[in-house]
């Protein structure tokens, strides 16, 4: 709406120019110049006086331009001035918002850095509805994340200050992709003391920095180059099992996915066989694995396999079964 404003404002002003500099040029006689500078010096109202003597046509030409002129400049001031105020003002009534929503988010994700992985992360956690708060320092990349509806911490994400205002201190996880090594590692640093649990994801761009990013307390290291090295060499050799993981891992065009399911300590499902539950045959879901409570992953789990409490099951079928899977898994009364 403001752009159409605009847009329109430039086209009268242009029209105005276009209608002065012909008019003189054809009831003058002057040269394209000669009209198009005594056009502007008239709308202008600069009143450098007349470039050549006017005719009585002339000079009620002249009063014409001037009374057109003045609107549609004034037009132009008034249009271009509230553009300017109000998309400023706008932007900081949303950056006001940002802060005042980000005060009782809780158990939330911080994302630090909005690159093209942080823009793709954030595209996945808002398809998931997932809440999220990103830190960025780039005011170019704040507009586009304001822009986006996502809420924002601006600031340097390797600053302690900044970090507690996207309050992660009470936030789920963290997910630092800067373009330097070096910074993800002060912020997995940072982050890591200001909250002990914090589930930390961070990108390595070096091959040296994984191990510095593990030691500097990140659950885990992901190196865009060797997933992506990773995934050419699966499309090369083994195609429609890369087909199948690209179906299932796109969130947006099927209703399939996999997901991790942690089963709680006084779960119905706790002490079942995977034959006795309603899994397979009610909600029609494949466990894949089953993560037992020592760290131990049970891969292509049999039907006798038992579930214990505080295991995490790694299932793959419809969104709404696992939606329906999750929360039985937390329920103490049978189904």
């Amino acid at each position: 709406m403001k752009t159409d404003i605009m847009v329109r404002s430039i086209i009268g002003l242009v029209s105005v120019v276009v209608f002065g500099t012909l008019g003189y040029m054809l009831i003058e006689k002057w040269s394209f110049l000669d009209g198009l500078y005594m056009t502007v010096i008239t709308i202008s109202s600069i009143g450098f006086g007349e470039v050549h003597p006017l005719s009585d046509t002339g000079r009620v030409f002249t009063l014409i331009l001037v009374l057109i002129g003045f609107g549609v400049v004034g037009y132009v001031l008034v249009s271009g001035s509230k553009f300017i105020i109000e998309g400023e003002v706008q932007k900081i009534f949303t950056r006001r918002r940002s802060m005042k929503a980000i005060e009782k988010i809780k158990d939330h994700f911080v994302v630090c850095g909005f690159g093209r992985m942080g823009a793709f992360v954030c595209q996945q956690f808002h398809a998931r509805g997932i809440p999220f708060v990103v830190v960025e320092n780039n005011q170019e990349c704040q507009f586009r994340i304001l822009e986006a509806g996502y809420f924002l911490s601006p600031g340097d994400a390797t600053q302690e200050s900044v970090l507690l205002g996207a309050n992660v201190k009470v936030a789920r996880g963290l997910v630092s992709v800067l373009n330097s090594d070096a910074a993800n590692v002060y912020v997995v640093l940072t982050a890591r003391e200001v909250n002990p649990t914090l589930e930390i994801i961070a990108r390595a761009g070096e091959e040296g920095a994984q191990k510095k990013l593990l030691r500097a307390g990140a659950n885990r290291v992901i190196s865009p180059y060797q997933v992506g090295g990773m995934r050419m060499v699966m499309g090369i050799l083994k195609p429609e099992v890369m087909n199948f993981l690209e179906v299932v891992m796109d969130y947006r065009d099927m209703n399939i996915e996999i997901e991790e399911i942690k089963v709680a300590e006084d779960s119905a499902y706790a002490g079942m066989s995977l034959i006795d539950t309603d899994i397979r045959k009610d909600l029609n879901l494949i466990v894949i694995a089953i993560k037992k409570n020592t760290g131990k992953m049970v891969f292509n789990p049999g039907p006798q396999t038992i579930i214990e409490g505080n295991d995490t099951l790694i299932a793959m079928g419809d969104k709404t079964n696992l939606s329906s899977l999750e929360k039985k898994s937390h329920l103490q009364t049978s189904w």
